[in-house]
């Protein structure tokens, strides 16, 4: 999945659209409720990843179950979020290493993880 594609999947699904607050190529996915970030793309370099070499790649940063990072970093593709808590959140490499299918099922957990929580009736 490209950067473009990301941003097409989550404008169609969610109907949200990217925010750049930092005035640069960076992005990020927010909740049009409660504004809350449900995934950030970055453009870093493979070091940064602890990978060889200084090209630039597209990251993908999504909350995730606590639970199934640990699953996912044994996968090619992923990463310890970048910049984010690593125990939440995880980094995905945007350069075919992951399938389509799992980072829209991915980006749909991180859009119900940081949506409005509803309170329990008593």
């Amino acid at each position: 999945m490209t950067r473009q594609q990301v941003f097409d999947y989550t404008t169609q699904q969610f109907n949200t659209s990217p925010d750049y607050p930092w005035n640069d190529e960076n992005a990020v996915l927010r909740h049009s409720d409660n504004k809350k970030w449900y995934a950030v793309l970055l453009r870093i370099s493979r070091s940064k990843l602890g990978l060889t070499g200084n090209d630039i790649i597209d990251v993908l940063n999504l909350k995730c179950d606590p639970m199934l990072i640990g699953f996912l970093l044994s996968q090619d593709g992923f990463h310890p979020a970048y910049h984010m808590n690593k125990d939440k959140w995880i980094s995905i490499r945007l350069d075919g290493s992951v399938s389509e299918e799992q980072i829209q099922n991915l980006i749909g957990l991180s859009y119900d993880l940081t949506g409005t929580k509803r309170k329990k009736a008593k």
